[in-house]
């Protein structure tokens, strides 16, 4: 057969070209389809992840809700009330009358559920009651015949035929028989106490209207098993006589007796030695002192005012020791009529005379929930457990309210400003976020996160950004193309290296190594630029015959024995100058002698180490920016008569700007979201120091950290939502920014 051939021109050809035109044109639409999706689903992406952080996030900033449930006509209303509350499920509530009865009612129907009466004596009556910390759901009765029952509150939980079943009943702490406190019979009188297994503390007044402490130890009796309680007892010097208030922490290291606007701090740790260390004027303008109360973990006192402000005061070292101090205030409310705290949270709830009921938070300083209520006259007040529920005694009423509380200790003040902290001597950013402690109030300041990110990001780019972008110059501009094609794939393979590697060899090598040879590693940054300039300047005054044995091609490696050698140098002269300058150890003279503190993962390891691993980026995005210059810019530039050197600095860096420019923010963004390399090489230290010589923890770290450990939906796991979040924003506006440079550096030297 013969072959056909189609002649240019023809109608053959004409279809065959018109195929060919419709087959490209028909792969390129689609290729513009495939693009465009695949854009568009990068940016759905982003919103998505964007919106999803917000949504976890939003709940912390969410105010309170406190919803009325059920209101409960209480009997024994002629006695004044003691203490109310509720069990863990909220479905039982109980009041305790000044005279000892505990009366338990059903939330659902409201109908008494148990009935109990504290066995006294026979001829004895209570005359005076006191409630202990609300944790401990426990109270005491003064008796008057110089003795004092101890009574706590319990629900038993059982599921008889697998439905749940709550049993209330009284524990009586110590014993049912009374303690007998005042040997001389006299009745109790303003009793304030504290409880533990094997110590309980009283302070009273007798009939005198004297303060007495009568402290009582226990120690088990190895035979019977039975605890033995040694008695001591002792007056409470320059006491006032008419104490409206009286408390005691549950360490039973100090009482509070509040008279007027003057609140008096004893401390009662040696009974036989009580002192008064600190009168409080808590006077106000126009305003009288009616409450104090402690908040929970008994580091503050709350004092409360006719006027609707509350005042929270902390002890705070100073010249004359740990005093208590007015540390906030939180005004604007209604006049308080009664206050409670949380158990564990430093929560507290005041209502007015006329029902107004308000929520409050001391840490963040947030007013949670203000609404009024019908609760005229309210009496005592209590939280649950759980404090998901709220008691309010009014009206001969018993009235139980659901709170929605889910996350008080988080503000935007709390976040990024300082706060004062109990305990601490000053208002400060810490990120402290567990403990072991059940009243541990959570420390959760995103400053000391963010500042690390800055800090860590900032010692590698100081570290990464002048090698690369030199690195970079020389390789696209003045290596030959035969070791340029060995360099950069080279520079280029060490992005594959995993950071989990460089932070473990950072960590358990890195570090230590320079802890050891400190003075070195100073020498070395002085040494080696300084022996690359003068073996520069003594191959330029070589003869040519000597310059011509290391051919033209491999100029560049004769610097690597020089580098070798001067980095051996440096460190095998360490010790000696160690030794001569430091007596012998670097470490302890930066300690001692400069108050510098020193830890050895620190920042100069972090940024030796992320520095390394940014550096392939920079390099290679800076390097083809440079190389992709035109060659007639650069030869048109030298065949006017510039030098190498004035046209690389005047017109090879200014077209290359927008690239170079590119890849120092995009190694800004690497280094800002880098993860494994500053966990394991900066010892976590949520600090805020910009000394080289000291670590940090990051907002990526601090999230590979905690986040396994965070309970879902607790105020700690949606903050670490707020951290990426916050990450997140950073590296948009990193790369937002360096778009908008890019972009301007390109139109401005796009004509050259």
């Amino acid at each position: 057969m013969e072959s056909q051939v189609i002649q240019p021109g023809s109608a053959a050809h004409s279809m065959l070209k018109g195929g060919r035109s419709s087959r490209r044109a028909f792969k390129d639409k689609a290729a513009q389809i495939g693009v465009t999706i695949g854009g568009t689903m990068v940016f759905v992406a982003l919103l998505l992840i964007f919106f999803y952080l917000l949504y976890v996030i939003k709940p912390i900033f969410d105010s309170a809700d406190v919803t009325p449930v059920k209101s409960v006509s209480y009997q024994h209303a002629e006695v004044a009330t003691l203490m109310v509350g509720a069990d863990e499920q909220n479905e039982v509530m109980y009041r305790v009358a000044a005279d000892g009865q505990v009366d338990f009612y059903i939330v659902a129907d409201g109908s008494l559920l148990s009935s109990f009466t504290p066995p006294l004596p026979a001829g004895v009556s209570v005359t005076s009651a006191a409630v202990a910390a609300p944790s401990e759901q426990r109270f005491a009765l003064g008796l008057s015949n110089g003795q004092a029952l101890i009574v706590g509150i319990e629900f038993g939980l059982s599921y008889p035929n697998d439905k749940r079943l709550i049993t209330p009943k009284l524990r009586y702490s110590a014993g049912e028989t009374p303690i007998t406190i005042d040997e001389s019979g006299s009745a109790i009188h303003h009793l304030a106490f504290s409880f533990s297994n094997d110590k309980i503390t009283f302070a009273y007044q007798d009939n005198n209207d004297t303060w007495r402490l009568s402290r009582l130890e226990g120690q088990e009796n190895m035979m019977t098993e039975e605890i033995e309680w040694t008695t001591t007892s002792s007056l409470i010097p320059d006491a006032p006589k008419k104490a409206a208030h009286q408390l005691m922490t549950p360490d039973q290291r100090q009482l509070m007796l509040q008279m007027g606007n003057k609140v008096f701090i004893y401390n009662i740790r040696d009974a036989e030695n009580v002192d008064l260390i600190q009168v409080i004027d808590a006077e106000k303008d126009k305003s009288k002192v009616n409450n104090i109360a402690l908040l929970a973990g008994a580091s503050s006192i709350l004092v409360s005012y006719d006027t609707g402000v509350v005042t929270q005061y902390f002890q705070v070292n100073g010249p004359k020791g740990r005093l208590y101090q007015e540390i906030r205030e939180f005004s604007d409310l209604a006049p308080v009529a009664s206050i409670a705290a949380e158990f564990y949270r430093k929560s507290f709830a005041v209502v007015s005379p006329e029902g107004e009921l308000s929520l409050l938070y001391t840490t963040s300083e947030r007013e949670l929930f203000d609404k009024t209520f019908d609760l005229k006259n309210p009496g005592a007040i209590g939280f649950s457990p759980r404090s998901n529920s709220l008691v309010v005694e009014a009206n001969n009423k018993l009235n139980i309210f659901q709170v929605e509380n889910s996350h008080p200790e988080v503000s935007w003040s709390a976040l990024w400003n300082k706060v004062w902290y109990e305990g601490y001597p000053e208002p400060q950013f810490v990120w402290q976020s567990t403990s072991g402690s059940d009243d541990f109030e959570a420390k959760l300041s995103l400053m000391p996160l963010a500042f690390g990110t800055m800090k860590a990001a900032f010692y590698a780019m100081l570290f990464a950004v002048p090698l690369s972008i030199a690195g970079a110059i020389y390789t696209a501009y003045f290596m030959s193309p035969k070791v340029r094609g060995i360099v950069k794939p080279t520079i280029e393979i060490m992005e594959a290296l995993p950071t989990v590697i460089l932070g473990f060899l950072a960590g358990l090598w890195l570090a230590p190594l320079v802890e050891e040879h400190l003075p070195g590693l100073l020498i070395l940054l002085i040494l080696l630029p300084t022996a690359i300039l003068v073996s520069a300047y003594s191959w330029s005054k070589l003869p040519g015959k000597w310059k011509q044995r290391l051919p033209e091609v491999y100029q560049e490696l004769m610097l690597i024995p020089v580098i070798c050698f001067v980095g051996w140098f440096s460190f095998a002269i360490s010790p000696m100058i160690e030794v001569a300058l430091f007596d012998g150890n670097t470490r302890q003279f930066i300690t001692n002698e400069l108050g510098i503190t020193f830890d050895q993962r620190n920042a100069l390891v972090v940024g030796i180490a992320m520095g390394f691993a940014v550096i392939p980026n920079i390099f290679s995005i800076a390097e083809d920016a440079i190389f992709s210059v035109p060659r007639h810019l650069s030869n048109g530039s030298l065949a006017l008569g510039a030098t190498p050197w004035q046209t690389l600095t005047r017109v090879v860096l200014l077209t290359a700007s927008p690239g170079i420019f590119s890849a120092i923010m995009i190694g800004l963004g690497r280094a800002v979201g880098e993860t494994m390399i500053v966990l394991m090489a900066t010892g976590n230290t949520a600090i805020m120091e910009w000394s080289v010589f000291e670590g940090m923890r990051t907002l990526a770290a601090n999230i590979a950290v905690e986040m396994p450990e965070s309970a879902i939906g607790s105020s700690h796991y949606r903050v670490l939502f707020l951290a990426a979040f916050v990450l997140f924003v950073f590296t948009f506006i990193f790369n937002t920014i360096a778009e908008v440079v890019r972009q301007r550096l390109r139109d401005r030297y796009s004509s050259l």
